[in-house]
């Protein structure tokens, strides 16, 4: 298959949008089928991981989102219909559409190209967090573009009913996988634990961006505890005020990579906190690496965290209930283990590969659903 995979986000981003579109594009390769990337161009002089990709990329124009300049946003091109064209395009992705996937959706309905639409980000939810209101005009967007896609992708069981409540058809459940062979709990290393906890405390870690609809805020309580140290890897515009928020807080700054995975599997609780997550792949890294979870009943964490097995879900937007779910796992290292344990057994098969191959039969099914039908 010939596929033009259109992304809000692609590396150097470093976000789940451009993850999973990283991971789709590695797995098509690898498969044998040829995909081609349509992204918004990373800032100016920022070719960090441009090497990264797998297969050709064209990038259309664009400029940083007003007051969260890590965030860049498409500007109108004609680069990506013409992507379309000179790729010979069977199908096209659109990872997360909401700008530049709407002109790849239109794109693809002119030229009469299947689409599969990729439901990743909450945007109603960010809507209400930076705007106060517009959640509706969020859903008419939503429902609008998902609705002109031959298929939508939804991640969770969560985001899949509010689509459908939205009134979004031809909603199918495709969750995301997990590198079970970088994140993995050997990697555990007592050097970097001494760095970030000298006095021997107990780690808990939060990994992400660092903006407001992430509420890393809620760590407050946590920084109380005694014995407990909470260590913050990612970057964001919500960073100054969090160093004030979460006092004796690590900060580590955006960590990828090898890196990350042994900060991953270096703590004893991974403690998320945004109420918005469509998924929370991060969720599924503390997982593989064998580390406990604490996370908000509510979004993809649903599906992910076996409350009482893997982790503890916690009522959204709860600071006192983030604090004590960590109270409580901090003073058991026989339940933290045992949470850890079943977690990393809960994911081991949830690979890139296996969730790469799923992604292949739902094209495979939208593309034998616009085959014409054979006269007996």
């Amino acid at each position: 298959m010939r596929v033009v995979i259109v992304t809000e986000s692609f590396p150097p981003d470093v976000n789940g949008v451009a993850h999973c579109a990283l991971q789709t594009a590695r797995h098509l390769v690898d498969r044998g089928h040829a995909p081609l990337v349509v992204a918004p161009a990373p800032a100016p002089g920022n070719k960090a991981a441009a090497s990264l990709a797998p297969c050709p990329v064209v990038h259309v124009p664009s400029l940083p989102l007003p007051g969260y300049p890590q965030v860049r946003v498409a500007l109108p091109s004609r680069r990506l219909a013409a992507a379309l064209i000179e790729h010979e395009a069977d199908i096209v992705h659109l990872a997360s559409p909401f700008v530049l996937g709407v002109r790849g959706m239109a794109a693809a309905a002119r030229y009469g190209v299947p689409a599969v639409a990729v439901y990743q980000t909450d945007l109603a939810g960010y809507a209400r967090t930076y705007m106060g209101a517009g959640e509706a005009a969020a859903w008419r967007r939503i429902r609008s573009v998902h609705s002109a896609a031959d298929r939508t992708l939804a991640p969770s069981t969560a985001s899949q009913t509010d689509l459908e409540a939205h009134g979004v058809p031809r909603v199918h459940l495709w969750r995301r996988g997990v590198d079970t062979v970088r994140f993995r709990p050997v990697l555990r290393d007592d050097a970097l634990r001494r760095e970030l906890a000298p006095n021997g405390e107990l780690i808990v870690g939060y990994v992400g961006r660092l903006a407001p609809e992430k509420h890393v805020e809620l760590l407050s309580g946590v920084c109380g505890l005694p014995g407990v140290r909470v260590v913050v890897v990612g970057d964001g515009p919500s960073r100054p005020g969090l160093a004030e928020a979460l006092p004796g807080a690590v900060f580590l700054g955006r960590r990828t990579g090898d890196e990350l995975a042994r900060i991953f599997a270096s703590l004893d609780v991974f403690a998320h906190t945004g109420p918005f997550e469509t998924f929370c792949q991060t969720v599924q890294e503390a997982m593989a690496s064998g580390v406990p979870v604490v996370a908000p009943a509510v979004g993809g964490p649903l599906d992910l965290v076996d409350h009482g097995r893997t982790g503890l879900l916690v009522p959204p937007r709860d600071a006192d209930a983030v604090r004590d779910a960590v109270a409580h796992l901090a003073a058991d290292d026989a339940l933290r283990a045992a949470f850890g344990a079943a977690a990393r057994a809960t994911v081991e098969g949830r690979t890139w590969a296996a969730i790469g191959d799923q992604l292949i039969t739902h094209y495979e099914a939208v593309l034998e659903a616009r085959r014409p039908a054979v006269a007996a």
